[in-house]
């Protein structure tokens, strides 16, 4: 019969103990690792395909705040234009966007008023007019987001 012979038992050393500081600094790196960290591109997240046969939901019950919830719709669905009314494109400017859903010149000239104080006001003291500050932007983002926030603010004031 062979004989066993008996092997000492061998330990692996235990680890040394983490400070709070290490912990800390590995969780950090493990929630990295799962996460995108990278910036965030607000015009990604803000501008979206519109569709334009889809109904148009009316937020606003006063006539200038409904009429500059349209413009901001057909300026998101048409296009953003400077410089002119309307482009060879289709694309139009802020001013042309009211004008094309408004029911009357009446109309389009008091919500073209109140957004030029809103953009006075909020955004740019220095606007002369609405067609000088809309010819100052890049892109159609700000002149689409100033028409969303003219409608809240016009249905706010109940006009």
């Amino acid at each position: 019969m062979p004989t066993l012979t008996r092997q000492p038992a061998t330990r692996t050393p235990a680890p040394a103990a983490l400070s709070f500081d290490e912990r800390l600094a590995l969780a950090v790196l493990a929630v990295d690792a799962r996460i995108d960290t990278g910036p965030l591109d607000l015009a990604d997240v803000i501008r979206g395909p519109v569709d334009a046969s889809a109904p148009v939901l009316q937020p606003y019950r006063t006539p200038i705040a409904a009429l500059l919830h349209r413009a901001e719709i057909r300026l998101l669905n048409d296009g953003w234009c400077a410089d002119r009314l309307r482009d060879e494109q289709g694309a139009v400017c802020m001013i042309g966007a009211i004008r094309a859903e408004a029911s009357s010149r009446s109309e389009a000239d008091d919500a073209c008023t109140l957004l030029l104080d809103i953009i006075r006001d909020e955004f740019d003291p220095t606007a002369e007019t609405i067609a000088s500050w809309n010819s100052r932007q890049r892109d159609g983002r700000m002149p689409a987001r100033i028409l969303g926030h003219a409608a809240s603010r016009a249905d706010a004031r109940g006009v």
